[in-house]
């Protein structure tokens, strides 16, 4: 039988009115599955199937580092796992988060533990989350590890965060500007080639380019659109499905001056921080270079990560694997290996985590601060000689009178 949303009102145990949507097979399952929440359905219809398909979105990643913290606070308060399932399922309103906690609390009761259910939903807990549970479970610290989780998730969302709007406000700007240019090349400069034309005057050499430029891009927009929109995608899907080209533009960024710092304070972050939760929960450093190869987010750090962990095996140090790559600062080698030699390692990886976070932040200040009069500049120049060449043989008119 085919799954399908319905949204429902009904009173809970409390004798407050709710409701909401829940995807089932019938309105009889999804009667029964909401007695089981303590909640008596006065009414239920099947939804609209634009509404279907706006509750049914995929959950993201503050629900989900949400859905830690509310674990490892009631892990922490003694609540066992599956009641504890039960109250953030009651508090949630979010129908695929509803099925997810089903899903897990059903497969919990069949006798699997946390980490083998988590794995059966990997779009949701990739290999580093299932194994730290896992981890948790096996030495009896998962409210420790659960909060060590939430606090990673919540500082790699911070990271993501800082990243976007680095590179999302000039962006925006450079956009809003370009698209003001060409309102008016479409738009006013087709105004003043008809004024023109009844002067009966040859045009400055600047007028006339700019009409020109306007002319040819009302002819060819839609193709100029249609080409631009095939030239991102294509080379998105070369960035994502090779290899080789996704290496070699990597490497011009990291070459750039302060794209080049940026990606790698980014890298050295991330790095940092998924190391440091894996040693702190225990999990021995060979077998930690694994997820936190692809935690990196960085194709060029993933590489340099595999091979510092085919080092490891050959019986390198750490600080001394990293000292072969120029990708890993020299700065981060040496508080490694005081880490090593002391047997702080965690600790230092930590502090490092939080260097290069720090150090992210104050390059968006920079970068912010340098950008903003350079934008500023260029658009002002690019609309201005617009207006420049519109109005010149205006003046030239004037000055002959």
């Amino acid at each position: 039988m085919k799954t399908r949303t319905y949204s429902w009102q009904g009173v809970d145990r409390n004798g407050a009115r709710v409701s909401g949507r829940s995807d089932g097979q019938s309105p009889a399952l999804v009667k029964a599955m909401l007695r089981k929440r303590g909640i008596h359905t006065t009414r239920i219809r099947h939804s609209r199937r634009l509404a279907a398909l706006r509750w049914s979105r995929q959950l993201d990643a503050a629900q989900l580092t949400q859905l830690s913290r509310h674990l490892a606070t009631l892990f922490q308060a003694g609540i066992p796992l599956l009641h504890g399932l039960d109250i953030i399922a009651d508090g949630s309103r979010h129908p695929r988060m509803i099925k997810l906690l089903a899903e897990l609390k059903r497969d919990i009761s069949a006798g699997n533990s946390l980490a083998e259910s988590l794995r059966k939903h990997p779009r949701y807990f990739d290999a580093l989350y299932c194994n730290l549970v896992a981890v948790g479970e096996a030495s009896g610290r998962l409210d420790v590890l659960l909060d060590q989780l939430a606090t990673y998730q919540e500082k790699r969302a911070a990271l993501r965060s800082r990243m976007r709007k680095a590179m999302l406000y000039p962006l925006l700007v450079l956009m809003v500007g370009l698209g003001v240019a060409s309102l008016l090349l479409l738009q006013v400069v087709p105004q003043f080639e008809v004024l023109f034309a009844g002067m009966g005057s040859e045009l400055p050499p600047f007028t006339r380019m700019v009409i020109g430029l306007a002319d040819w891009l009302s002819a060819h927009i839609l193709a100029l659109s249609l080409a631009l929109v095939l030239a991102a995608v294509g080379v998105r899907q070369l960035f994502r499905h090779h290899q080789a080209f996704h290496l070699r533009v990597l490497g011009l960024a990291h070459r750039l001056p302060l794209v080049g710092r940026l990606l790698q304070h980014a890298a050295m972050a991330r790095f940092a921080r998924t190391l440091h939760t894996c040693l702190a929960a225990g999990i021995p450093l060979t077998d930690a270079l694994v997820p936190v190869a692809k935690a990196s987010g960085n194709a060029l750090y993933e590489r340099a990560i595999r091979r510092l962990r085919q080092d490891l095996g050959n019986g390198l140090a750490l600080s001394t694997a990293m000292r072969a790559s120029p990708l890993f600062p020299h700065l981060c080698v040496q508080m490694c290996s005081i880490g090593e030699t002391s047997g702080t390692l965690d600790d230092m990886l930590d502090r490092i985590a939080n260097h290069h976070e720090q150090s992210i932040d104050q390059l968006m200040e920079n970068l912010t601060s340098l950008l903003e009069p350079v934008i500023v500049l260029v658009l002002g120049l690019l609309i201005g000689s617009l207006v420049i060449a519109m109005y010149l043989p205006i003046f030239q008119l004037g000055s002959v009178i």
